[in-house]
């Protein structure tokens, strides 16, 4: 894994048909998904985009709105567009946000907006969804501390604490019809977590993991996710 100037990294470089981004959850770490991006990786070039926060002298953003401001500017500094924005948690929330910018905005030439993956993301956590009831930033830090040899603690929890600060505030609201799968966990909320996204996404494929949502990159679920991603990707290259 190479690392460009700044937040964008290269996880794994290959010419294709679909390029890929895959944005951080909270936390702002990429350690979980190097299994993901290698999958990807066979139909094209991967790039991800860890968040501010993780190193000396960062403060790490507390605004979805903002962060998919500054993601913006490096998804522009690619070669060319991404064909998937995809990410978990915070992530999926950040991928449809750009996707349904592009979307809005219109793309040059003849170069559709991305689809997007969601892993287990919730368009809005209302006070008592489960997520929010169980610990979320000590879960967080469990999640990734692993994952993210080089990264002081300290800086962890506290870019931690400001996602979760951004996730709480967000209401997503732009509708899209950008093909989007959704990978939704066991859950209480994984109803009305599916209901919302449906009245958002026109082009919305809905897949279960049974697992919890920090379980999600742990054996066997992985495959699982994997198995549920591979099927979607080869949609999006059979349509190009």
């Amino acid at each position: 894994m190479s690392e460009e100037p700044g937040l964008l990294m290269t996880l794994g470089r290959r010419s294709g048909p679909l390029d890929t981004v895959l944005i951080h959850p909270a936390g702002g770490g990429l350690g979980q998904y190097l299994r993901l991006a290698r999958r990807l990786a066979r139909h094209g070039t991967v790039h991800g985009i860890r968040a501010a926060g993780l190193l000396p002298g960062e403060r790490p953003e507390r605004s979805v709105p903002r962060m998919a401001a500054a993601y913006r500017e490096l998804l522009d500094r690619l070669p060319r567009p991404p064909a998937l924005l995809a990410g978990w948690s915070l992530g999926g929330i950040l991928a449809w946000e750009l996707a349904a910018q592009a979307a809005a905005a219109g793309n040059a030439g003849d170069t559709p907006p991305p689809a997007v993956v969601m892993i287990d993301s919730h368009p809005e956590l209302e006070p008592d969804n489960a997520l929010l009831r169980s610990h979320p930033l000590d879960s967080i830090e469990h999640s990734v501390s692993g994952l993210s040899s080089g990264f002081e603690p300290a800086l962890l929890r506290s870019t931690a604490a400001a996602h979760l600060t951004a996730a709480r505030a967000h209401r997503v609201r732009q509708p899209s019809d950008t093909p989007t799968l959704l990978l939704a966990c066991a859950s209480p909320d994984r109803e009305a977590q599916i209901a919302r996204w449906r009245s958002l996404a026109t082009r919305l494929t809905v897949r279960d993991l049974n697992c919890g949502h920090f379980e999600i990159f742990t054996p066997p679920h992985q495959d699982e996710l994997l198995g549920h991603v591979q099927p979607f990707v080869d949609g999006l290259i059979a349509a190009r």
